[in-house]
């Protein structure tokens, strides 16, 4: 938590990412009072602090209710409860009736892919959370995985890339395209002057984590995959165009940032952080 904290702290990147998919989704549910919000990486919950704050509470939004799946190998029980117990005492604070379920993300594995016990409501509507790196340790399983959220009859799905998972690379232009992906971001540290023991903090907690991940499950999978948009175009999803408002506040997060070199380009449907002309995330919208 201490790492995601200074990295928040230090880099746009957190506020783009956060900012970018709030938004999205409120657009997506302007006219809902019941909300269904569907986490594969519910991290440590500050995103849905945020997205609270901001629903339009005078149209009527009645409840907000989020289902994380999370596996016990990244999220420790103590987390969760602390996590669960912020996020309810500020919705108590707004006004806000609030619930939240998480699910064991290894017993959907066992299931493939399907829980008959896990149902969304008619009432409600159902966006879902879904960055691409969530499948990384085991990227063939993403087309099954998008066959899953797809049942669910989102309003919307909103998407992350760190640019560097890339399994439709061979084994070893894909590791080093990832290994050359983090350094990007570290670099980007530099030029905000990270202390060496924030650096230190986000090597540790955050970036060796998903280079682990990203490793072990090319290992599992070691034949090329079709490009990630590619697998959900075919799983049946289209791109959604962010709207002029959501870059707006994109480009407005990143000249926060007291140094120069971070800024936001439109391509195609994404919006894509950049730190000089290098890549460090993209956030895209897609619909069933």
């Amino acid at each position: 938590m201490s790492a995601y904290k200074v990295l928040s702290e230090v880099s746009p990147l957190v506020q783009f990412v956060n900012f970018t998919c709030n938004q999205a989704l409120l657009e997506a549910v302007d006219d809902a009072d019941r909300i269904h919000i569907v986490d594969f990486d519910i991290g440590f919950g500050a995103q849905w602090a945020s997205f609270m704050q901001e629903l339009p509470r005078n149209r009527g939004v009645r409840s907000l209710k989020t289902t994380a799946f999370a596996s016990p190998s990244t999220h420790h029980p103590v987390e969760l409860s602390l996590m669960r117990d912020n996020l309810t005492q500020f919705a108590n604070e707004i006004g806000l009736s609030f619930e939240l379920d998480v699910i064991n993300f290894d017993s959907l594995e066992q299931h493939c892919y399907s829980l008959p016990f896990f149902r969304t409501s008619e009432h409600e509507a159902v966006v879902v959370n879904f960055p691409i790196w969530c499948s990384s340790n085991q990227p063939s399983a993403l087309p099954s995985l998008l066959r899953f959220i797809k049942q669910l009859s989102p309003r919307i799905v909103v998407s992350l890339d760190r640019g560097c998972d890339r399994s439709d690379l061979p084994f070893p232009q894909h590791i080093l395209h990832a290994l050359q992906s983090y350094t990007h971001l570290l670099e980007s540290l530099d030029a905000v002057n990270a202390t060496t023991d924030d650096v230190n903090k986000i090597e540790r907690f955050l970036l060796q984590p998903r280079i682990e991940s990203t490793v072990l499950g090319r290992l599992r999978a070691t034949d090329k995959m079709p490009n990630w948009k590619t697998i959900f175009a075919s799983a049946g999803f289209s791109p959604v165009t962010f709207s002029n408002f959501t870059e707006t506040q994109a480009e407005c997060v990143v000249k926060r940032t007291p140094v120069r070199g971070f800024h936001v380009e439109r391509q195609q449907a994404l919006l894509v952080l950049f730190w000089q002309r290098r890549e460090l995330m993209s956030a895209s919208a897609w619909r069933c």
